[in-house]
């Protein structure tokens, strides 16, 4: 009998864990792309190189669920992290567990409400748009959002380490040890660690989120990351950021369009904040899809500001079980002074400093799960620039991933992406 009832109990305790995981889901996406890469000869001379290069493009796994709690309420959460399918010269391109959108939240008639890390409405607004991308390499992360990050706001005062490709002129008042605590992530003057142009495209830590109800196709989002590293000692900064948009799709789900708006406080100055604008959207034809872009960013320094926009267009033309994709991305110089000798983007005149972006090839899909595609894409870097794309392999010296100034990263590619 009491064989019997041990049995019973170790059957009841193994059966729990089963109930409670019949909530949630494992699922993932794992995106792959074997190229022959290229980077062209940089402004000061040294020679082009070309590799052969297989790349992970945002690859991740994650487990999610969602509980009824009764009256329409429901609790949610997600913990997704990246899936580093390779790794080359010591650079991480993972941040550890949870190192994607993870979050806890309640959802109602009202809408969304969670707490956590996730992409902010501005980053959001990619998927309206970018239906040129034929695998990774796309202006998105690239030209558009001024590359991309994951984490807290800029501190000035190197309480946080943020994955910058460094190498750039460092901004005025800002400290060697500063720049290497903090370096930016690319996408502005020089595209490295010159404590400017920090990205607009942002997955938030440490942040609240609401989402409304989708009313006649319209949907507002808001976001805030919180000021957990106010300083009362030392540069006294109090950094944080919010982020919002609005957006609609209608007409049979043919058109799309969203407005963005970012306020970003002591991300470049200490008592200033950075703000930006962006219209993204499309309209689905039938015989071809097209998606539009326009960001507009402001960073701030103590005495003026810099200031830069980037535009996009994409197209995609259904061919078969397929489509034909291609976009074409334009970033403008940085304008403006820091109110010190120099323009934007180094403590010396470096005006050249924008860049352009061209893609196309041809996705085929198996099914919904699987894809398949081959392709060609290029960044033409002005002289003073370093746009490159995230996952690009390392440069002429073979180390560094972020481009010399004024080379120009280019690559034939074949990809193939799974979601389960």
């Amino acid at each position: 009998m009491q064989k019997k009832l041990l049995a019973a109990a170790i059957a009841g305790a193994l059966a729990a864990p089963g109930a409670a995981l019949a909530q949630a889901e494992v699922y993932g996406f794992v995106s792959m792309a074997l190229g022959k890469f290229k980077y062209s000869d940089s402004t000061s001379g040294a020679p082009s190189v070309s590799k052969w290069d297989v790349a992970s493009g945002g690859s991740n796994v994650g487990v999610r669920g969602r509980e009824n709690l009764g009256g329409g309420l429901s609790a949610w959460f997600q913990v997704e992290t990246n899936a580093g399918m390779e790794r080359s010269n010591n650079v991480a391109h993972t941040s550890g567990f949870a190192s994607r959108n993870s979050a806890l939240g309640l959802q109602g008639t009202w809408g969304n409400f969670f707490i956590g890390q996730w992409t902010t409405p501005w980053a959001d607004l990619e998927s309206l748009w970018s239906v040129g991308t034929v695998g990774f390499w796309g202006p998105s992360l690239a030209i558009i959002g001024r590359r991309e990050t994951t984490g807290s706001a800029p501190n000035p005062n190197c309480a946080n380490n943020f994955s910058g490709n460094g190498g750039g002129p460092l901004a005025p008042g800002v400290t060697a040890t500063q720049a290497t605590c903090e370096s930016v992530e690319g996408g502005g003057p020089g595209a490295g660690g010159n404590a400017i142009a920090h990205p607009f495209w942002r997955r938030t830590s440490n942040s609240v989120f609401y989402q409304s109800p989708v009313f006649g196709g319209a949907q507002v989002k808001l976001s805030y990351q919180t000021n957990q590293d106010k300083a009362t000692t030392g540069t006294s900064a109090n950094p944080s950021m919010w982020s919002s948009s609005v957006t609609w799709s209608g007409m049979g789900g043919k058109a799309r369009i969203g407005v963005s708006l970012d306020g970003h406080k002591d991300f470049t100055t200490i008592g200033q904040t950075d703000s930006g604008w962006a219209v993204k959207g499309g309209y689905n034809f039938g015989f071809v899809d097209v998606g539009l872009a326009f960001e507009s960013l402001e960073y701030k320094f103590p005495l003026s500001s810099c200031e830069t926009k980037q535009w996009g267009i994409a197209a995609a033309v259904p061919v078969g079980q397929g489509a034909i994709r291609a976009s074409y991305a334009v970033a403008d110089d940085f304008e403006g002074t820091y109110g010190v000798a120099g323009s934007c983007g180094a403590t010396t005149a470096a005006a050249d400093n924008g860049a352009k972006q061209w893609n196309i090839g041809y996705d085929y899909r198996f099914s919904k799960r699987t894809t398949a595609g081959i392709g060609y894409a290029a960044i033409k870097n002005d002289s003073a620039s370093f746009v490159t794309w995230s996952g690009a392999p390392s440069i002429q010296n073979g180390q560094a991933v972020t481009p010399l100034a004024g080379s120009d990263p280019s690559t034939f590619f074949v990809t193939m992406i799974h979601r389960f």
